[in-house]
């Protein structure tokens, strides 16, 4: 049976979108306390199911999905660029692969134009048509409209042929940064991609016996198994160590792990790999977020999954990477970042989350290089004393304040044009390469 707040966020996706609710609605509506219907509504605002808007109230709203654009297809380039579609409707669906601005002759043009490509490009009717003619699908740009001939040409070759009122110039960065967008999401896998269903999987009820987990153990490819209550929801897991010694007849609940580690479909596969290292897991259960048990996630899946991303072609630049990029190794435990305006705020100093990584970064190479140590920062507090404007260079210098075999504490001192500008105690796990 459900409990009061799961039925209380049932109700809520079941309201039209645009509908207004409340505390008080809710509490009288469901007959619950209004203590539990706010925390239900709170917890519908994070899952994105209601807004809070000022002067209005609470609306329900259309919960945007997490889904990950495998392809950039030019449906998606329309909607990126606000676009019209006039031809090639049957098109859409195909991926982009390049784009090209015709800023150029029609002979020059030739050597550009490749199937699957988006030739950019203005009023010029002639170039227009020979992009479609060899496979190029057309965007319009400066709120030019194409004739008739041309959009018969699109429908017949069934490549998209669309306009924006957009200049060439913004059309350009806005496709190339959702390129980028993409190839970067493609690689940050989530679980929901690579986990094993409950349907193709073994698990125990908690009133099983130890007999039916060495059954199950024979015929696995490994030895932990979630377990479930009557209702499905996730109550334990059982390992190989925990049946050791015990009676064939003990039931699964008393040699049971309770509470044990779990995967969500939404948590990316690098953060539930790091989990499944530290606590040595060669299963995770994956649940909903009533706790039901909808598959399990192994050791070998993430493997996998990290080498698939391996192979992959191309990778968009993070932040991250950026920042990575601009640091240096002045001295000997001493490194140096160049403040660009790419990485200030509006005030032009460095921005709170840049000089964050920037600590992260000069700490990992710090570990890496000098501890030969992988790790993954787990607190910091930062605290400033001096403004840190555009074109400052700073200086960084980590520093071991104590250590063991599983973290780290140090002490980051940063400088900026000489004078100590933050300051930040970082708290890390440690990762041993083996």
């Amino acid at each position: 049976m459900k409990t009061k707040h799961e039925q209380i966020l049932d109700y809520i996706e079941t309201l039209p979108v645009g509908a207004k609710l409340s505390v008080r609605v809710i509490a009288k509506e469901l007959e619950v306390s209004e203590g539990t219907a706010y925390r239900a509504i709170k917890e519908a605002e994070n899952k994105g199911l209601v807004s809070t808007i000022k002067r209005v109230g609470t609306v329900r709203i259309e919960a945007k999905t997490g889904e990950n654009i495998e392809n950039l297809t030019f449906d998606e380039i329309v909607k990126v660029i606000e676009g019209e579609v006039h031809g090639g409707r049957n098109g859409l669906k195909k991926t982009l692969t390049k784009f090209v601005i015709g800023a150029m002759t029609e002979e020059a043009m030739l050597r550009y134009i490749t199937e699957e490509s988006l030739m950019i490009i203005g009023n010029r009717e002639e170039a227009q048509q020979l992009s479609l003619e060899n496979g190029a699908a057309v965007l319009i740009t400066g709120g030019f409209l194409p004739s008739e001939t041309v959009i018969r040409l699109a429908d017949e070759k069934e490549l998209p042929l669309i306009s924006t009122s957009y200049d060439t110039f913004t059309v350009g960065t806005m496709i190339n940064r959702a390129m980028t967008d993409q190839l970067i999401k493609k690689e940050i896998i989530r679980i929901q991609n690579i986990y094993t269903p409950i349907e193709q999987t073994q698990y125990l009820g908690k009133g099983d016996t130890v007999y039916a987990y060495r059954m199950l153990n024979q015929k696995s490819q490994h030895s932990r198994f979630p377990v479930v209550f009557a209702d499905d929801r996730l109550a334990g897991i059982v390992t190989a160590k925990d049946v050791v010694g015990k009676d064939d007849a003990t039931v699964i609940e008393k040699v049971m792990t309770k509470n044990p580690a779990y995967a969500k479909k939404h948590m990316s596969v690098a953060s539930v790999a790091h989990t499944m290292i530290w606590d040595g897991l060669e299963v995770m259960p994956v649940v909903g977020d009533d706790m039901t048990l909808i598959g399990v996630v192994s050791r070998q899946d993430i493997m996998k999954s990290m080498q698939s991303v391996q192979k992959q072609p191309q990778a968009g630049d993070t932040m991250a990477d950026q920042i990575s990029q601009l640091i240096t190794e002045k001295e000997e435990n001493i490194f140096s970042f160049s403040v660009t305006p790419q990485t200030t705020d509006s005030m032009g100093t460095i921005s709170f989350g840049v000089l964050s990584e920037v600590i992260t970064e000069a700490t990992y190479n710090y570990l890496s290089k000098h501890k030969k140590k992988n790790l993954v920062v787990e607190q910091m507090t930062l605290h400033y004393f001096n403004m840190i404007q555009l074109g400052n260079e700073l200086i960084v210098k980590p520093r071991v304040i104590d250590e063991n075999r599983r973290s780290a504490r140090l002490d980051v001192e940063i400088y900026s044009e000489k004078y100590l500008a933050a300051k930040a105690l970082v708290v890390c796990q440690i990762i041993q390469k083996r």
